[in-house]
């Protein structure tokens, strides 16, 4: 394969034709469609030619090839048996790339990867997109890096900061463990076929995670989860005496959820601690 064999929006449809594939919305297929932007997240990849890169969701091949193409080795999940064919025909001549056909939200990914540091490249499927990223910080240690597409609106929670109406849950858990930047944005334009909503194409890098990211990330989700209630409510399945605690760490026993920053959530996981 070469440049020119590059997929667009006529190629993919083509190829889907060929194969009497239809795109799935239950598993929120939208094929990147534009050669353009998948050279644009390659080069925000930055991907070294040794490097290792996962591909969660590897559609029609269009980033995987270009992967590919830089000299690393990349695994690619696809969760859609149907596609097989397809990438068999638009990928199957790299020996750099390895396939693997399975729903990549029920496999150990941290003992399915070989050892060594990973970088995770990938469209993300709509449904699966936060869930997944949460689940690699949380998890797979050996995933360094992340640059991937999701929903714009997703991208806007992971980040806001307090006081902004997008500040939620994931906004906290991933900030625990990693720095996240947006690249850029895209366009509904550049999929096949239109989704409904715009995407970000978001770069997101590991960090020295606090000793107490684990408790913390217990005490932000036991809080958005009854995010309506004052803290020394909301926290009262976790904390013994939560307005002492909380007052302990300088926080408000009446303050919710989404007025405590990361660093709150540190603090009070630390003052639990000792």
């Amino acid at each position: 394969m070469n440049i020119s064999d590059r997929q667009g929006r006529t190629r993919i449809r083509q190829l889907l034709e060929r194969y009497d594939v239809r795109a799935r919305k239950s598993i929120g297929q939208h094929f990147l469609a534009d050669p353009n932007v998948v050279d644009r997240i390659v080069k925000t990849a930055a991907i070294e030619p040794n490097g290792r890169v996962l591909e969660v969701g590897a559609g029609t091949g269009t980033l995987t090839a270009a992967l590919a193409r830089t000299g690393t080795a990349v695994v690619a999940y696809e969760i859609d048996e149907r596609l097989r064919p397809i990438l068999k025909e638009t990928v199957g001549n790299f020996s750099n790339v390895e396939l693997r056909f399975a729903d990549v939200l029920e496999v150990d990914l941290e003992d399915d990867l070989s050892p060594g540091s990973w970088v995770l490249v990938a469209n993300l499927p709509y449904y699966i997109g936060v869930r997944l990223l949460i689940t690699v910080l949380r998890t797979v240690p050996t995933i360094t890096r992340a640059v991937v597409m999701l929903q714009k609106e997703v991208a806007d929670r992971l980040l806001a900061k307090p006081a902004f109406p997008e500040y939620g849950l994931s906004s906290v858990t991933v900030s625990l463990r990693a720095r996240v930047r947006r690249a850029f944005n895209v366009s509904s334009g550049v999929f096949f076929p239109l989704p409904e909503v715009e995407s970000s194409v978001v770069v997101v890098e590991r960090i020295q995670e606090s000793a107490h990211a684990d408790r913390a990330d217990v005490l932000a989700t036991t809080a958005f989860n009854q995010r309506r209630k004052m803290l020394r409510r909301s926290l009262k399945s976790v904390l013994s005496e939560p307005s002492r605690i909380l007052e302990s760490a300088g926080l408000d026993p009446e303050a919710r959820a989404e007025d405590l920053s990361v660093s709150d959530y540190i603090r009070l996981a630390e003052v639990v601690g000792n």
